[in-house]
């Protein structure tokens, strides 16, 4: 039901929005307009659950694991699964930008207005990074790698303690992790009304004009990203005993929430239960390669990323050649890790990795403008491969019918 609501409030904003800029009509655009607040206080409650809610989890998995070895051999199984898969969705996505360069037509580009850009990242600096010299500030500033890593890192520590300690503080963590899964249920019963105010104003706001100069550029990440599916996960499903098709509709609510809401974490519920239920992933490995996936690894938007620069750098005209193209790649892979799980945040990273580039940043104008259906179809992407991972570090049976059960109807 709640699955259908939410289909339904993307479906009118889609409408509203596209008859607005269609007839011009006062009405219709300012009810477009009006429901904009919706949309952000959506986003807001989005945001303000995601870091409380991952480190968590992350914790009282961790904490609750107890076996070290084991925890070890987990998060490196998932580890290079995400690192291995990140850098065949970052070269599809160039590629297929690339071939799609000869239909893309004239667009008028945005004024390049000076903008501050930070520095892109060394290797020895992303590092560096993970660990949080203040953790407070970290949080302040929205920083979930660092705050991952610290979670992981107190949780092993806890995992070493005396067996009541461990005990109380993991009660605890996963408590607090229970009132904040049913505070996600809440803000995603709120979700049509706050995905009726994202799409309406943003379809208004872009225009007839806009959709059809940029539609190349939406359907190119889009074969990209079915091109991807089809290469890396379902052949990762069918080797791991899951039937792909039947899996996918056993993913189906998680998928849904995540295209609808363009954000995994908060998906993340839903995710859990279908994961362990549809797809037999034990309940300790989703618990903990669940989060750690919408906090770190959403390789449809380092797809995204990738086309994008390649169709910014083409309008813009900055040639790019292998050694440029090999920055991009590397660039990108250390961008994605960076993204937060939250609507557009992947267009937005991307400034350093233009800049670096030569590309005026000015043109993620021109992205956010239409970025909703490129975000949309990533976000499903995203939760698809999340879960893929967990069922490659996890070693427990496939269920005989993946798709038998579904927490969404």
């Amino acid at each position: 039901m709640l699955n259908k609501l939410i289909a339904l409030g993307l479906v009118l904003g889609l409408i509203v929005g596209l008859a607005a800029t269609a007839t011009n009509n006062a009405a219709l655009l300012g009810i477009a307009n009006a429901s904009a607040p919706f949309g952000t206080l959506f986003v807001n409650a989005i945001k303000m659950v995601v870091i409380p809610l991952v480190v968590s989890i992350i914790f009282a998995s961790v904490a609750r694991m107890g076996d070290l070895r084991a925890l070890g051999k987990l998060g490196g199984t998932a580890g290079a699964y995400m690192v291995a898969t990140l850098v065949p969705a970052v070269a599809i996505g160039m590629g297929v930008s690339a071939l799609s360069l000869r239909f893309v037509p004239e667009v008028d580009l945005p004024a390049s207005d000076a903008v501050t850009v930070p520095a892109l990242q060394s290797l020895s600096a992303f590092f560096t990074q993970l660990i949080p010299s203040n953790v407070f500030a970290a949080a302040s500033a929205g920083r979930i790698l660092p705050l991952v890593v610290f979670a992981a890192l107190l949780a092993t520590a806890v995992a070493t303690l005396d067996t009541n300690r461990r005990e109380r503080m993991v009660q605890a963590a996963e408590d607090i992790g229970a009132a904040l899964i049913k505070l996600v249920w809440w803000i995603l019963w709120l979700a049509p009304i706050g995905v009726f105010g994202l799409i309406a104003p943003a379809t208004a706001a872009m225009g007839w004009g806009l959709v059809q100069s940029l539609g190349v550029f939406i359907l190119a990440v889009g074969v990209g990203l079915i091109i991807f599916v089809a290469v890396i996960y379902l052949p990762t499903l069918m080797f791991f005993k899951r039937p792909a098709f039947s899996s996918l509709r056993g993913l189906g609510g998680a998928i849904g929430i995540a295209i609808s809401t363009t954000s995994t974490a908060t998906a993340i519920p839903v995710t859990l239960e279908e994961t362990t239920r549809n797809w037999g992933v034990s309940k300790v490995t989703a618990e903990l390669l669940v989060p750690v996936g919408a906090s770190l690894y959403r390789p449809g938007s380092a797809l995204f990323q990738g086309a994008a620069i390649i169709f910014l750098a083409h309008l813009y005209g900055v040639p790019i050649g292998l050694g440029a193209a090999v920055a991009v790649l590397f660039a990108t892979l250390l961008v994605s890790l960076t993204v937060a799980p939250v609507p557009s945040s992947g267009v937005i990273t991307m400034a350093p990795a233009l800049d670096a580039i030569g590309v005026p940043v000015a043109g993620l104008a021109l992205l956010l403008g239409v970025d909703r259906l490129p975000d949309m179809m990533r976000s499903g992407v995203n939760v698809l491969g999340q879960a893929t991972t967990a069922v490659v570090a996890d070693s427990k049976k496939a269920p005989a019918d993946p798709a038998e059960a579904s927490v969404i109807q």
